[in-house]
């Protein structure tokens, strides 16, 4: 049997099935990242759930001081609504849907800080135990939410090297740059504080 006459298809054969096995690698490869980013904005959304979860009860719990000013609560309430009616859908997430989540959230801790503020002004609302268990959650909670926007933008960076480079880009055609938070306008500015 003369071997010399099959090795050309045996070649092409060869060079066929390693191509074949890297463009499946290639693929799966592209779901795993991708799979990363969406496991990552469940993490963030989990985390803004829990401080809008802790911020209605931290409401109900000022509410009890029958003298606070409506006006801050109402704005905190308003605030917290509009917060949570930004959805993102992670499988496409644009500058534009992520500035709007990060709007939404700005308001909503601006609010809650003019809450925090006004607070200061009632000592028997200072000392309850309830509220101030409350006041130390939400700031784990907010710690939580900068590590959840951390590994998410980690993740979105992992996931954009791999689709965007070449030549995995060619097979990838599909796969969208996706978007990572940025901070709010104005966060580069030094905070005044008054006193």
């Amino acid at each position: 049997m003369d071997f010399k006459k099959f090795l050309p298809w045996i070649i092409v054969i060869g060079l066929v099935l390693i191509l074949g096995l890297w463009y499946i690698n290639v693929k799966n490869g592209a779901i795993e990242v991708d799979q990363a980013v969406k496991k990552e904005w469940g993490n963030v959304e989990t985390s803004y759930q829990r401080r809008n979860d802790l911020i209605g009860n931290l409401v109900n719990t000022v509410k009890g001081a029958a003298d606070f000013e409506k006006s801050t609560l109402t704005a905190v309430i308003e605030a917290r609504a509009k917060a949570t009616a930004v959805k993102i859908d992670p499988t496409n997430v644009t500058p534009e849907q992520l500035a709007a989540f990060n709007s939404a959230q700005s308001g909503l801790s601006s609010s809650l800080s003019r809450l925090l503020v006004s607070v200061e002004q009632y000592p028997t609302l200072k000392a309850n135990e309830n509220f101030l268990k409350l006041q130390d959650e939400l700031a784990s909670t907010e710690n939580q939410i900068l590590t959840a926007r951390t590994r998410f933008n980690e993740s979105v960076q992992a996931y954009n090297n791999y689709v965007l480079k070449m030549p995995r880009n060619i097979i990838l055609s599909e796969y969208k740059e996706k978007a990572a938070f940025k901070a709010v306008e104005g966060a580069e500015k030094p905070v005044e504080v008054k006193f």
